[in-house]
């Protein structure tokens, strides 16, 4: 059986989405957690939602676009006296414009929080993945290499493709010292920020959207958090002890074809 007893989890993104459906499995796994959010409210809520099996949660309010965010993750973790032994860098942005309208903003922040954020998290935490020669899970997606009809994502495709190649890079250059990189790329999953891009499409492209899920995915559905959480819990754990530099899709069977 996976425990993850004694053990404690940074997770961003970790109040909503595919990032508490992460947290929950961990925390009925035993683990501690620190979840990052930017709402406050929702923040404290999860936080809450997730203690109730005795499990120590520190909720950290940052927006991880502006500057210090990943400081003042790592200080109040310091503050607190924690270890920690798992850091699962979930916070992303995914804007679907078409590249002829790509503003240089929207562009740098796809870069900002989907693969500058996780660098740099991991590199101020890698003191402690050392002493605990733990393990680090990066989300990538699928559009790091496939593309969909009406889903414009040259920005985000480009931010993805450099997570997995980091993911690789890291994998290799921290295997001496016992820390595991692997990255989950998730297909469509139901969460609030597909929600808000699904929302904002026509009639005519939300249906044509809804009959291309039953169409290009072979289980013909989106995902759930949980269909990502169970498989960051197996890359987690000492089960996947001799797993690093993985890049696994969970997608339904999208990229099959």
């Amino acid at each position: 059986m996976i425990t993850f007893k004694g053990k404690t989890a940074v997770i961003t993104g970790g109040s909503d989405g595919i990032g508490f459906a992460i947290a929950k499995i961990f925390a009925a796994h035993g683990a501690d957690l620190v979840i990052v959010g930017r709402n406050p409210d929702k923040l404290a809520e999860k936080a809450h939602s997730l203690t109730l099996n005795g499990n120590h949660v520190l909720p950290v309010v940052a927006d991880m676009l502006q500057a210090g965010a990943v400081e003042k993750i790592f200080h109040s973790v310091e503050k607190q006296g924690i270890q920690v032994d798992i850091l699962v860098n979930n916070a992303g942005i995914a804007r679907f414009t078409p590249f002829s309208q790509m503003s240089k903003v929207d562009f740098d922040r796809h870069f900002s929080l989907n693969v500058r954020v996780p660098y740099f998290l991991t590199q101020i935490f890698l003191g402690h993945l050392t002493e605990a020669r733990g393990n680090v899970i990066n989300l990538s997606s699928y559009f790091a290499k496939r593309m969909l009809s009406d889903r414009p994502s040259t920005a985000y495709s480009a931010s993805k493709g450099a997570v997995e190649s980091f993911t690789k890079a890291l994998a290799f250059e921290l295997g001496p010292l016992g820390i595991r990189i692997n990255a989950i790329a998730p297909g469509t999953v139901s969460t609030p920020q597909v929600a808000y891009n699904h929302d904002r499409l026509d009639d005519e492209a939300k249906d044509r959207f809804d009959t291309m899920v039953r169409s290009i995915y072979p289980l013909q559905r989106l995902g759930e958090g949980v269909d990502v959480a169970h498989l960051a819990l197996f890359l987690a754990s000492e089960n996947a002890a001799w797993i690093t530099g993985g890049i696994f899709p969970v997608d339904g069977g999208l990229t099959t074809n």
